[in-house]
């Protein structure tokens, strides 16, 4: 089995795709918990009639379904256009030194 075309991934770019997966899957659970609080919070403290009850935490659950989901995406879109475009400065082409306070040996 080959792999070409290729590169393989640093520990420090897999530790920070590791963090950003936590981080995206931990804040949009927390923001489904708060929609759904939002949405069914008042068919669970008052009493209203089964189908209002109802009604409103199904609604809950659709809100926050989505919510994780396109909350979870879009960390990990915007972490993904960010690590690329990291990627495509650190390749060599001028810019930037690797580490602030340093200065290029080619300037």
């Amino acid at each position: 089995m080959e792999h070409t075309g290729t590169t393989r991934r640093t520990q420090a770019e897999r530790d920070a795709i590791t963090v950003e997966i936590g981080y995206a899957l931990c804040s949009a659970a927390f923001l489904a918990a708060l929609a759904f609080g939002v949405v069914a919070g008042p068919a669970l403290l008052f009493e209203l009639p089964h189908a209002v009850r109802r009604t409103l935490v199904v609604s809950g659950v659709c809100v926050a379904s989505v919510l994780f989901v396109v909350r979870a995406v879009s960390v990990l879109v915007r972490f993904g256009h960010e690590a690329g475009a990291g990627s495509r400065s650190r390749s060599g082409s001028g810019g930037q030194p690797s580490q602030p306070g340093r200065t290029n040996p080619d300037s």
